[in-house]
């Protein structure tokens, strides 16, 4: 191939740098209330700084040359190298290393927010596909792809709206007594459409660039004003955002060192929209409540993909500071069953359900609309339910191998009382070589991860972020191939029955994996490096 015919190599975007974040923030002017008070500047409130250095980290660490093949990514539609978690997977590889980034960062951060970025624009890359081969157009398609390229050019964090208030949770949308419990359709006109509602838990919501409005259930015809996916900025008019704090921000020593979770943390944010206007151009479908589950379904199955690898981000931080306990405690797992078996268990448990996304991951199969690559669902759907019902174990564990001491110690003020500090460090050492404020230090480390209310929201937010189990539950059953064990037991029981569509047990069926007629053709690569240069960097 001549060289004039070979494709020119992949240009990369303008990376921000965190500082440049913090920056990009001052220029947003959203309606914040925090604890009851007007939050004047995102960027620079102290109750929510843990949230926007854990949103720094994420560009920072964007720019380290050794992260690139799994902080990066080339979109090839525009030949682009861009930020992963902007990236709408065009490959099994894509999927593997957005795995890894998302583990990455939250081995750092503890929960990284960016990654939901990923799976939404991923899901909405999916759902108008859909809609336009339906409909025998590309206008939806088109809307999306000039909003996914600017996103990837200005490098913008992008908050999820998708959950909404639900009201009473026996009504559909349209019964609901009061509308504004779901965000909704009000008014279409010829530049676009006007919306209300209110949108709950939205992680990070006060310091993104844009929220990403998108239904939170399957619609009927009758919910057809509910069926609504669109972007509006942060600081849109209308729009109001009542928020907790991010982390433990500036709580006082005496309750605990949080150490970890006043550097990193994330807020919360229920999002108020009262009559915000949205230009056609950000509006990627209004009214089609039939291709809803389209976008629900994809959604979710990226988003239980990418919480596999933060929750095992966080496990590492747990296996990590047990060994660390253990050790400043006196104790060597090696020769101690009774500390090494749980230690096995929380190792087993992290690796087990981080398993199951990279086979979630290597058995990706390619939607036939959009060309993006979906996790296999089966896998996705195992592995966040394993998460899920675990977090409560792995924290248990933690405990179990620390040791009482890590909700015991007199407050971190002690070590600086004339009148205790000395004795306390005394009768407090254990292991004579791990110095008294390093056995300490860590022993307030497990306490601010798991017995702190950041260890509870770490609890809750794994237990329903992405779904409840019983939603998994569901799409484990509606997508694994029972019908495909059934047939193989009466084939062997040598009963001669035929496969019968209409039988229901029998419905779900597919290849077999790992063989020729598998989800993954035998030798296709997975995980490519990116041909991205190394050279000087934004920032």
């Amino acid at each position: 191939m001549s060289a004039s015919s070979q494709a020119a190599p992949a240009s990369k975007v303008d990376l921000m740098s965190g500082e440049a974040y913090r920056e990009s923030l001052r220029r947003y002017k959203p309606r914040v209330f925090v604890d009851g008070r007007e939050v004047g500047s995102v960027a620079d409130e102290p109750s929510l700084r843990p949230g926007v250095n854990a949103l720094a980290f994420t560009y920072d660490y964007a720019l380290r040359p050794e992260l690139e093949p799994i902080a990066l990514a080339t979109q090839h539609s525009r030949n682009r190298v861009v930020a992963r978690m902007l990236h709408v997977n065009e490959s099994a590889g894509d999927l593997l290393n957005k795995l890894e980034a998302v583990r990455v960062l939250c081995q750092e951060t503890g929960c990284a927010q960016r990654y939901l970025a990923h799976d939404a624009l991923n899901g909405i890359h999916q759902a108008v596909a859909h809609i336009d081969d339906a409909r025998g157009s590309t206008e939806h398609r088109a809307r999306f792809a000039a909003y996914l390229a600017d996103v990837q050019e200005r490098d913008l964090s992008l908050g999820v709206a998708m959950t909404d208030a639900k009201g009473d949770r026996s009504k559909k949308p349209h019964q609901q007594a009061k509308p504004d419990t779901y965000v909704h359709v009000v008014e279409k006109n010829a530049k676009g459409i006007v919306i209300s509602g209110t949108k709950a838990i939205v992680t990070g919501g006060p310091y993104m660039h844009e929220l990403l409005v998108m239904p939170s259930r399957n619609m009927g015809r009758e919910d057809e004003a509910f069926a609504v996916c669109c972007a509006v900025p942060v600081d849109a008019p209308g729009i109001t955002l009542v928020a907790r704090p991010a982390g433990r921000p500036g709580e006082k020593l005496e309750h605990g060192d949080a150490l970890f979770s006043r550097k990193y943390g994330q807020s919360t944010a229920v999002v108020l929209f009262d009559r915000v206007f949205v230009p056609w151009e950000r509006v990627f479908y209004a009214g089609e409540w039939e291709h809803s589950q389209v976008l629900t379904y994809s959604y979710a199955t990226h988003h239980r993909h990418s919480c596999i690898a933060a929750r095992a981000g966080f496990g590492d931080l747990l296996i990590g500071a047990g060994a660390l306990m253990c050790e400043a405690n006196g104790l060597d797992p090696a020769q101690k069953a009774n500390l090494r078996d749980p230690m096995v268990e929380l190792i087993k448990i992290t690796e087990g359900f981080y398993a199951c996304g990279v086979a979630a991951s290597v058995y990706a199969t390619r939607d036939e609309h959009s060309g993006s690559f979906m996790p296999e669902p089966v896998f996705a759907n195992i592995g966040k339910l394993l998460l899920a019902t675990q977090i409560y174990d792995m924290h248990r564990i933690a405990h179990e191998v620390s040791g009482g001491l890590i909700v015991a110690l007199p407050g971190p003020d002690e070590d600086h009382n004339p009148e205790t500090a000395a004795r306390l460090s005394e009768v407090l050492q254990a292991n004579t070589s791990i110095p008294y404020e390093q056995r300490i230090q860590t022993a307030r480390f497990i306490e601010d991860l798991t017995a702190s209310y950041q260890g509870g929201w770490y609890s809750v937010i794994s237990l329903h972020g992405g779904g409840s189990p019983a939603a998994m539950k569901q799409e484990i059953w509606r997508n694994y191939p029972v019908g495909s064990k059934v047939e193989l037991v009466e084939r062997l029981l040598e009963r001669g029955v035929l496969h019968d569509e209409q039988r229901a047990i029998t419905k779900n069926r597919q290849p077999g994996r790992c063989c020729d007629v598998g989800c993954t053709t035998p030798g296709q690569p997975v995980m490519v490096a990116l041909p991205v240069s190394t050279k000087a960097r934004p920032g």
